[in-house]
């Protein structure tokens, strides 16, 4: 997820900051019963589930409406609007009961026919979905996409009003967890042809059949809040009346509001960490997210060059990156996909730790300052100069201004940074509008096949990288080897050893952000459900003591 781009993430996310203030605490500043105030330090780009790809946005989505499945603790899905499930042997058809009498927030009823709509709508070519990728596996879903078949032809049909029936292509060993997943979330028919190019661009463009429903989003402001939702199947389990947004970019502030007993959580960044961790309040909420440069071949054609995408590798210090300059327990990367997010199905040894390809990843300025020179004598230049962009956040900031001095060690670098709004870096990132970004990637779910994002017609290959050894791979891992786990554990790490040995990607490290990380939180917020992969926070149980 861009963080879902974070993030996104980004994730996003998304570097997703949440500072949490009670309502109804002596300590809070609102004074009104179940209420919280959340900080995010970036504007909310949708609430369009077929185009959402940030965390902020999928937050308030996987909050406000409600799919087959709700995520719950520990990454499990637990029935939300399913009732029954039934899974064929070869786990090829899906059958789900749905639950009756569910509305949405403007009363219309939830049925089977909004799950076949929205899913259509998102393959259809003309939403330009780049989270349609996602359904790969589903059938037909890439012809569709392709524009060569009609959405109609996309393996899902309603028996009724409360009966779905999915097919799919090929087994996919995440399928439960995607159907948690925004993306696969119903969506009202008669919302969306209402309100065209507007739906979903503001709260009022929108419906919810969620625990909560949005308002007063308008679509590039930094206050929005999401209020209980009466219409809501279980609202009976929904203890929370509102929960209040504000954008605040800069952390300090962030810490001076929890210090003033303004807020009930914040979440810690550099300096910040060494001065709390021994905080009776302190809580380190794991993440699976990797931050890392992409860099553009297409606007800068020596990036075409394996030697120079090496010789910027070699050039950082990731380690000091992580220890000096962020401090907050994000971890420098051994790879690209992050630690503790599979497991070995034949050894239990750890993804990250078996994908790792010694030295890759290490600064060594003797060799990048070789491999520069050899890189640029290949491909006709004298010199490099590029852009890199990154968010305007205190943490962008801070990662682009050390890559930038970083990089400028080696001869005849120079780099100028751009520090932008995370909705313009998104927009950007898409439209392949830069030269080399600072970007960050949250796990959509718990399986390493999340990351595998870098094939040649890979929605999120923003710096246009292309390998066929890595493309066989990953579509060997989602098509022949999908229901052989030994054989599709290899098939990823392969992948993921070939993008980092051929720089495809310049990876930096992992953890910290997208909501995760070290945290200051009062012990009288509870319920709160925090997962490292997928959506991170689910209100739904939330409440103050």
């Amino acid at each position: 997820m861009k963080v879902r781009k974070v993030l996104a993430m980004g994730a996003a996310a998304t570097l997703s900051v949440l500072t949490l203030a009670a309502c109804g605490s002596k300590q809070s500043s609102s004074g009104h019963k179940g209420q919280l105030n959340v900080m995010e330090s970036a504007e909310m780009p949708t609430l369009d589930p077929s185009i959402a790809t940030d965390d902020v946005s999928m937050t308030a989505l996987s909050n406000t409406f409600s799919g087959i499945y709700r995520i719950g603790k520990d990454a499990k899905p637990k029935n939300e609007l399913a009732t029954k499930t039934t899974e064929s042997k070869d786990g090829l058809h899906w059958t789900f009961n749905l639950r009756h009498g569910t509305k949405w927030s403007n009363g219309d009823p939830v049925t089977a026919q909004d799950f076949v709509y929205s899913w259509q709508r998102t393959n259809d070519p003309k939403t330009a979905s780049q989270y349609s990728y996602l359904f790969e596996g589903v059938k037909n879903a890439d012809a569709v996409q392709s524009g060569k078949m009609k959405p109609s032809a996309l393996g899902i049909k309603a028996d009724g009003k409360y009966k779905l029936s999915v097919t799919l292509s090929k087994p996919i060993p995440y399928f439960k967890l995607l159907l948690g997943f925004p993306t696969f979330f119903p969506q009202d028919k008669k919302v969306v042809e209402k309100y065209g190019k507007n739906y979903g661009q503001t709260s009022t463009h929108q419906v919810y059949n969620g625990p909560f429903k949005v308002q007063g989003y308008k679509g590039t402001n930094s206050k929005w809040d999401w209020a209980k939702n009466s219409t809501y199947w279980d609202k009976k389990h929904v203890k929370l009346n509102k929960i209040n947004f504000q954008v605040v970019k800069e952390n300090s502030t962030q810490l001076n509001m929890y210090n003033s007993k303004k807020a009930d959580m914040t979440q810690l960044s550099g300096d910040q960490v060494a001065q709390y961790k021994n905080n009776k309040n302190y809580i380190y909420r794991p993440g699976s997210s990797a931050a890392y440069v992409e860099l553009n071949e297409d606007k800068v054609p020596a990036f075409k060059n394996q030697k120079i995408r090496a010789a910027l590798s070699y050039a950082i210090s990731r380690t000091q990156l992580t220890n000096n300059i962020l401090q907050d327990g994000s971890k420098p990367a051994r790879t690209f996909t992050p630690a503790k997010l599979a497991k070995d199905p034949k050894t239990g040894e750890d993804f990250a730790k078996e994908a790792e390809v010694k030295g890759a990843v290490k600064q060594d300025l003797t060799k990048a300052k070789t491999l520069l020179k050899e890189g640029e004598k290949e491909a006709g230049i004298t010199d490099l100069k590029f852009t890199l962009m990154a968010d305007d956040t205190d943490t962008g900031k801070k990662n682009a201004e050390f890559l930038q001095s970083e990089f400028q060690k080696l001869p005849g670098v120079k780099v100028s940074v751009q520090n932008v709004p995370y909705k313009t870096r998104l927009t950007r990132s898409a439209a392949h509008n830069f030269q080399a970004v600072i970007t960050l990637w949250g796990a959509d779910y718990n399986d390493p096949y999340t990351f595998a994002l870098f094939t040649s017609d890979g929605a999120y290959n923003d710096g246009l990288w292309k390998n066929a050894t890595y493309d066989q791979n990953v579509k060997d891992s989602a098509g022949k080897n999908a229901l052989n786990k030994e054989a599709r554990f290899k098939n990823l790490i392969t992948a993921d050893q070939t993008l980092v040995k051929d720089y495809g990607i310049l990876p930096l490290y992992t953890g910290s952000f997208s909501g995760s990380g070290p945290f200051l939180q009062r012990p009288y917020v509870k319920g709160i459900i925090y997962n490292s992969a997928g959506i991170n926070w689910n209100y739904k149980y939330a409440y103050v003591k």
